[in-house]
């Protein structure tokens, strides 16, 4: 079934049946129905309890099969062992969706499992969606649908906009329906999964991308079950324009422990998170106040005011706030570009005395009249090297005058420059907070929360300028043989064969042999040891660098064997591989895992031997092309290094791209049999001179799964 399909029975049904209905309105049987009276739902309802006649002042019937009509909408509020009867006797009545509040299934363990399955099996067969079970259910606000026991619906509900609410927690989603309602942020729709026996979060995301009363989706995100469905109903939203800001928590180490290769310690599943999200368009908070903030200010912003850039221009009445604005600016990664000489002087003729340059410090001279701020505000708005301003208002707001300034001040930007963005790092009475949102300025409370925010909203507009690069259809290629996963010889083989540049080596097994090579080869070389059951080999002394001479080749190959033998005496050696020396500008360690959600992952970073520690890294899901992989190298913190840093070469970045794209194809082509791939280092040469790998490694997928059983 496609991503959303049937949820109108949840979110827009025109009858709703309670089951488990009570006439005590502090039980989940009887708070939905205390609820829907209270705020004045149209629909007809229909309380189902076999041993009242009457509840809550509406008449009672003893089973679903009693009630007059299919209701489109059932709540099931009965103990955990009657749920799943309760759900196909709603099936067999012909009802189109149920929501399972009741708890005590596979959180629960195995019985559990037994009875969320069941539930599952009766919305598959029947094609009926179950929200649950052990959710906290859902809410239309407009349409006074309440379909939960939330305690936040008690006092109020939040007021009609256009905020949609997807959660896989219950407690989470309506913490945040409470807290966009006490900033004043409209909600259109709340919807939470609990355990997805079917309805998931990716079902919630795809309906509100086609529901005409939500503009933005926001998501608390534990975890995905179904990554196609989710992937599919993010790139849906960005579709329809409507932006997705998720709250994933769980930073999730899964298989970290037993990866065999610096990629699988490095590549961890929040980072592959991570590039979803980024690939879909969709934008990640830390906390639920910045996804509250965020989503209500980019819905005061769509469809045309998402700042086209991260340059922001600073005003505050204060050199000390300019200089926590500016480190908090810098920090969120957002530019303070010096403003043009007419700004500056704009400024200065308003306040002699201020600093103009960025952040501009006007003293608290420009809140003394509403004239004089309008002027500087109007001069820094007006500066085109600025994509936004940030007005710091702390706590003027709470003195009569000095909110009588602002609020005239602004009153008159906004009616000037109504498309420009204009963000305020506010604190201030209710009342004063609301008034500034009716004129269409995001507020935010706290210096490094408005800087995130902007900083988010700059994402936003960014994935909605842009599209998703394609990576082309994965040819298939051939089976690997076992020698692939041996070692370093037979893996960089099957690379080679992908389209991944290796060295001229050759594996030999005695010393004779080994001199011979080098010769062949030409001098210096590096010499290294062939072992299936040494992954990391300068941990045991198996590299040998800088050789130039056959006798030296003959030295260092029977004292690397015997240094080896003491260090790890059940190793099963095969030999020593000889290579040239080979020398470039950096090294890099690319790799691929297969993430438990996912599937196979690529990774790039600065190589070496202290991948690990520096973990310069990151991730996109596989395949990628070569233009998104040449991205990932962009967004590395050491591309000025391989882009030519104080006067260092250039180093060849389109290799570096193709060697990326290629290994990426490697994984997907192999998804069956490979695990984890490592290349450490990539060796990137000078502009225009190649890359290389140097080491590499192969871990099978049977190998992996031999080590994870107990």
């Amino acid at each position: 079934m496609r991503a959303g399909e049937g949820l109108e029975a949840l979110l827009r049904p025109r009858s709703i049946a309670i089951v488990g209905a009570s006439q005590d309105a502090s039980k989940i049987g009887g708070r939905p129905l205390q609820l829907l009276l209270k705020y004045g739902y149209a629909g007809r309802l229909y309380p189902v309890n076999p041993k009242a006649s009457e509840v809550q002042g509406l008449k009672a019937y003893a089973s679903i099969a009693d009630v007059p009509e299919a209701p489109d909408l059932a709540i099931i509020a009965v103990e955990a062992s009657r749920a799943p009867d309760a759900v196909e006797q709603c099936a067999a009545r012909g009802v189109r969706g149920v929501v399972v509040f009741s708890s005590g299934f596979a959180e629960l363990g195995e019985a559990g499992s037994a009875l969320q399955q069941r539930l599952r099996d009766t919305a598959k067969r029947t094609g009926m969606r179950v929200l649950g079970p052990n959710c906290l259910g859902a809410v239309s606000i407009a349409d006074k649908t309440i379909a939960t026991f939330s305690i936040v619906l008690e006092d109020s509900l939040p007021p009609a906009g256009v905020l949609g609410i997807v959660s896989q927690s219950g407690n989470l989603g309506s913490f945040t329906m409470r807290l966009a309602g006490e900033r004043g942020a409209g909600v259109s729709r709340f919807m939470t999964t609990g355990n997805e026996c079917d309805v998931d979060v990716a079902d919630g995301i795809a309906w509100l991308a086609r529901d005409p009363a939500t503009r933005v989706i926001l998501c608390c995100l534990e975890t995905c079950r179904d990554a196609p469905r989710l992937i599919a109903a993010l790139e849906e939203a960005r579709a329809a324009n409507k932006p997705v800001i998720v709250l994933k928590i769980g930073t999730s180490a899964v298989g970290q422990a037993a990866a065999a290769s610096h990629t699988g310690a490095m590549a961890g599943s929040d980072a592959v998170f991570d590039a979803i999200f980024a690939n879909t368009g969709a934008v990640r908070v830390r906390s639920i106040e910045q996804l509250v903030q965020l989503g209500h200010a980019a819905a005061m912003l769509l469809p045309d005011r998402l700042p086209k850039g991260p340059r922001v221009a600073l005003l505050t009445a204060s050199g000390g706030f300019g200089v926590l604005l500016a480190d908090a600016a810098s920090a969120a990664g957002l530019s303070l570009p010096e403003l043009s000489a007419t700004t500056q002087q704009r400024v200065l003729d308003v306040v002699p005395f201020a600093s103009a340059r960025n952040p501009v410090d006007a003293t608290a001279q420009m809140s003394s009249r509403p004239e004089m701020l309008h002027k500087i505000l109007s001069a820094i708005v007006e500066d085109e090297s600025c994509d936004a301003v940030v007005l710091l208002l702390a706590s003027s707001l709470g003195l009569p005058r000095l909110r009588s300034v602002y609020m005239a001040a602004l009153r008159s930007i906004r009616e000037q420059h109504p498309d420009r963005l204009i963000m305020l790092c506010v604190r201030g009475p209710q009342d004063a907070v609301a008034e500034l949102h009716a004129m269409g300025f995001p507020t935010v409370d706290g210096i490094d929360s408005c800087c995130a925010t902007l900083s988010s909203l700059v994402a936003l507009g960014r994935a909605a300028r842009s599209k998703a690069v394609p990576s082309g259809p994965v040819a298939p290629m051939a089976a690997l043989s076992a020698d692939a996963f041996r070692h370093e010889f037979g893996a960089k083989q099957a690379l080679a064969a992908a389209g991944i540049p290796v060295l001229n080596e050759q594996l030999v097994t005695d010393s004779d042999a080994a001199a011979r090579a080098a010769e062949a080869i030409g001098f210096p070389v590096v010499m290294k040891v062939a072992s299936v059951d040494l992954r990391h080999k300068t941990e045991v002394g198996g590299v040998r660098i800088g050789l130039t001479s056959p006798a030296e080749v003959r030295t260092a190959y029977d004292d690397m064997l015997r240094t080896v033998k003491a260090k790890a005496p059940a190793a099963k050696v095969d030999g020593v591989l000889i290579a040239p020396m080979a020398k470039g500008v950096a090294e890099l360690i690319l790799g691929t895992t297969t993430d438990p959600i996912f599937g196979p992952v690529v990774m790039v970073g600065l190589g070496g031997i202290f991948a690990e520690i520096v973990q310069d890294a990151v991730v996109q899901t596989a395949p990628v092309s070569e233009a998104t992989a040449a991205e990932m190298l962009r967004s590395l913190k050491a591309f000025p290094v391989l882009n030519g840093a104080r006067g260092r070469t250039v180093a060849d970045l389109d290799a570096a791209a193709r060697a990326v794209a290629a290994l990426s194809r490697f994984a997907a082509a192999h998804a069956d049999s490979v695990s984890e791939i490592d290349i450490n280092p990539l060796l990137v040469l000078g502009k225009g001179e190649g890359a290389v790998a140097l080491d590499a490694l192969l871990v099978s997928r049977e190998r992996v799964n031999a080590k994870e059983k107990p």
